[in-house]
């Protein structure tokens, strides 16, 4: 059967199998963290309420009878376990349909979880890591020759997660076209990171380099990851390097991540010996017969469902991470199809004081990723993905989405222990507040002059109030 196998291809199996589980485990953990207070039986958006809708019970999910907080950690700890079973490497150790049953368990069960999870799991990336889950169980285990077809599937995955989004750029936003995105973006990206200044402060001619490396990337070179051995892993060594990049001056939750180890699918392992002088080397049986059916199954699935995301990509209205399927199978992928050029910050406050007009006796909430304190360098956090921080960058921007925002602030005003576990700093130490009020800030990284005089990583103007002042009872609105 050599049609079937890709005997050149251990390194990829290994580094897929791997990644993509420990992915998976940095999902489940991040999931039993935030997802409680977000979207439990008394979170921001509980999920009990958006379960009795008739939209959320055509969802797939292993909460649709019956949701609570203590059955939902149960489910991401389940999968989580099976994670770090699958990064280690054991469930590979025996047949093939052992790793392929517990990386579809462990598929469903982070669906489960996302098809509840409205918009705090409307992220690209969690499609994309429900798409990887899927198609890398197919690849079976290490008795067996990785499949040459699911290896071309995952390429197939790589291919549409960056032409989408060169598409997405170039279709979208001037300033992509015109080479000047990147004088923006390290500053207004939703969550930057330490080097993420560094990087804003280079020079004009860095960031036209930039875009253009971006565009190369992301439009030329996913097309050679099908050409023959060495190109493809030369194609391949492209799209890591450049999403190393982002990993270096971002915070993108596990989407550079992921699609670095995504990237591995066109690494052969003669190509990696010849540069490195080693690589793994498997010595396989014949796949059983069944295993060869249920490949060849799969990956006719995959392509049936590549019809419309192969269509998103031609149509001149190009969807950007959006699912055709409540199963988030075979996706359209993409980032940054408008370019923001300002950075607007929500700060919050609060207030023991009787009167709200006492401007001296607010104090700010800090939130863990987002900018607040002007002299506060940006924390990496990645590929851990911070939710709550997340949503309030797109709320600055406009976001019609707000309902979880006047709950927030409900929730502060209760001192709600869980809620305030999402935030860096109470300034009140877990007693209520009398008040608390949102407003709204323009942020500017800081010229290295002003950095060198005031000791600040950012500028910041007030821009005017959000939300007036409000107490528990809103007739004591002011």
């Amino acid at each position: 059967m050599d049609w079937f196998q890709a005997d050149d291809y251990e390194l990829a199996r290994q580094v897929l199998q791997r990644g993509t589980a420990a992915i998976y485990l940095i999902a489940f953990l991040s999931t039993a963290a935030q997802f409680p207070a977000l979207l439990g039986e008394h979170g921001l958006l509980p999920a009990p309420s958006f379960l009795k809708t008739t939209y959320a019970r055509r969802q797939p999910t292993l909460f649709r009878s019956h949701y609570s907080d203590r059955l939902l950690v149960l489910v991401a700890a389940f999968g989580a376990a099976i994670a770090v079973s699958l990064v280690v490497g054991i469930p590979q150790l025996g047949p093939p349909w052992v790793s392929m049953v517990l990386f579809l368990v462990m598929w469903f069960g982070y669906l489960s979880i996302v098809n509840i999870g409205q918009t705090f799991y409307g992220f690209g990336w969690e499609s994309l890591l429900l798409e990887a889950g899927f198609t890398v169980a197919f690849l079976g285990s290490n008795d067996v020759a990785p499949p040459l077809l699911v290896i071309l599937l995952i390429r197939w995955l790589v291919f549409r997660l960056e032409f989408g989004a060169g598409l997405i750029k170039i279709r979208g936003d001037a300033s992509w076209r015109n080479l000047t995105a990147l004088y923006y973006h390290h500053e207004t990206q939703p969550m930057p990171n330490p080097l993420s200044r560094w990087a804003h402060l280079a020079p004009k001619w860095f960031h036209r380099l930039e875009v253009l490396g971006s565009h190369f990337a992301q439009l030329i070179v996913p097309f050679f990851l099908f050409a023959p051995q060495p190109v493809t892993s030369v194609a391949a060594a492209v799209v890591i390097l450049t999403q190393l990049w982002l990993v270096l001056t971002g915070n993108f939750a596990w989407l550079n991540v992921l699609t670095i180890v995504l990237a591995f699918s066109a690494i052969s392992d003669s190509v990696w010996r010849a540069v490195f002088s080693f690589s793994p080397v498997g010595e396989y049986d014949s796949p059983p017969i069944w295993f060869v059916v249920v490949v060849l199954a799969a990956s006719a699935l995959i392509l049936v469902l590549s019809y419309w995301p192969a269509r998103n990509l031609l149509s001149k209205h190009q969807l950007m991470n959006a699912s055709f399927n409540r199963w988030h199978l075979v996706n359209a992928y993409g980032a940054f199809g408008s370019m923001t050029k300002q950075r607007y910050e929500i700060v919050i406050e609060g207030t023991s004081a009787e009167s709200p007009d006492d401007d001296q006796a607010w104090l700010p909430y800090e939130f863990k990723g987002k900018p607040g304190d002007p002299r506060r360098i940006p924390r990496q956090f990645a590929p851990y993905h911070l939710r709550l921080d997340w949503l309030m960058w797109f709320l600055a921007l406009g976001s019609r989405e707000s309902r979880w925002f006047e709950v927030l602030l409900v929730r502060l005003l209760d001192a709600d222990a869980k809620t305030l576990k999402l935030l860096r700093i109470d300034p009140f130490d877990g007693t209520p507040p009398r008040w608390v009020r949102a407003r709204i800030y323009l942020y500017r990284f800081a010229t290295r002059a002003q950095r060198r005089e005031l000791h600040v990583w950012w500028m910041r103007e007030d821009v005017g109030m959000l939300v007036p002042p409000v107490t528990r009872r809103t007739q004591d609105r002011p």
